[in-house]
């Protein structure tokens, strides 16, 4: 790389240009939109100008993203959207290796051939979690990967034989409105509480193999109250939604685990679907098993959210208007001074 007044220009092969450029250079675009700089093509050499900061950002990013491709990723848009995150957090050498390091990681492929990866610096430490301890709370907002890494993991532990069979559980509670009584028999009723837990099975493990090994009882979906009086041995078990357990509930939980086991717990603290006045079985665990052995606490954050940009930004935002209103309980709650 050389610079010339304000300008940076680094030299790239032309395939590399065209994947990390994108479709009609939507990829470029957007680096010139969120950095406020101006990048130019010419002949192999990719110019950037703009203000000293922000121009060199883009050139981090630009390397990131190159280092990538040439390493065998495919860059797609969250890739891009990472990349610019990256370079607000991370010096310059780390940054331009994070993506590829990150990619290197494959967890398993879906049935389509799909690989199935984490795809930030916050799900390979929740991924490098689950695989290092007996049990991992994976904390964080909609769109982390929380419960889809979790799934990805356990299906391949499974097929690999490391454990017999896998359990799947979440609270059958109403996402803050009353569906009233649900038609059918008992499964048909709690089915509905569980569909995003089947979706991810379909997906990673395919329908013909996951009803095989249902009905053998090798993989179980069911409603964290068919848990009680159980030990579970030999599984992975997998709580999602457990923002929505009561302390009772993720105590009945915790203490069903068996040997040879391995535990995944997800939630999001911010959607809560309890009644005003009831505590959450999570944030009572949080305090209570904190430091202790084989037991992990992982927070993604909006960072980390993987499904489209937007949703990320929609995340961010309520994460700001939520402190804000946290500051101002707190302000409110601050006793006066006397005079």
């Amino acid at each position: 790389m050389t610079k010339e007044q304000n300008f940076y220009t680094i030299a790239l092969p032309a395939e590399t240009l065209r994947d990390i450029f994108g479709g009609y250079d939507m990829y470029l675009r957007k680096i010139e939109k969120e950095l406020q700089v101006e990048i130019i093509d010419r002949n192999g050499a990719v110019r950037i100008l703009g203000e000293e900061p922000q121009a060199m950002k883009a050139v981090r990013i630009i390397k990131q993203l190159a280092n990538f491709s040439e390493k065998g990723g495919v860059v797609e848009e969250q890739n891009v959207n990472y990349a610019i995150t990256l370079s607000d957090e991370m010096p310059g050498a780390a940054a331009i290796d994070a993506l590829t390091e990150i990619d290197k990681d494959c967890i398993c492929h879906t049935v389509s051939g799909k690989p199935v990866k984490p795809k930030t610096l916050g799900q390979k430490a929740y991924v490098d979690a689950i695989r290092k301890n007996m049990i991992v709370f994976g904390l964080g907002p909609a769109g982390t990967g929380k419960t889809y890494l979790a799934m990805a993991m356990a299906i391949t532990a499974f097929k690999r034989n490391e454990v017999e069979r896998i359990i799947l559980t979440r609270p059958a509670i109403e996402a803050g409105e009353k569906l009233g009584f649900l038609p059918g028999d008992l499964q048909s009723k709690v089915d509905p509480y569980l569909r995003p837990l089947y979706d991810a099975l379909y997906q990673i493990m395919g329908a013909e193999s996951f009803v095989k090994n249902s009905e053998k009882g090798l993989i179980e979906v069911a409603p964290l109250a068919y848990m009680r009086g159980r030990t579970l041995d030999n599984a992975y078990i997998i709580l999602d939604e457990a923002q929505n357990t009561t302390p009772a509930q993720m105590k009945m939980f915790l203490t069903r685990i068996g040997f040879n086991s391995k535990v995944v717990i997800t939630g999001d603290a911010t959607q809560k679907d309890l009644s005003e006045s009831a505590i959450s079985g999570l944030d009572v665990a949080q305090k209570v098993l904190k430091g202790i052995d084989d037991i992990a606490f992982c927070t993604l954050t909006s960072k980390d959210v993987v499904r489209h940009p937007l949703v990320q930004k929609i995340v961010k935002a309520y994460e700001d208007y939520e402190l804000k209103g946290k500051g101002k309980d707190h302000a409110a709650k601050r006793p006066r001074r006397a005079h």
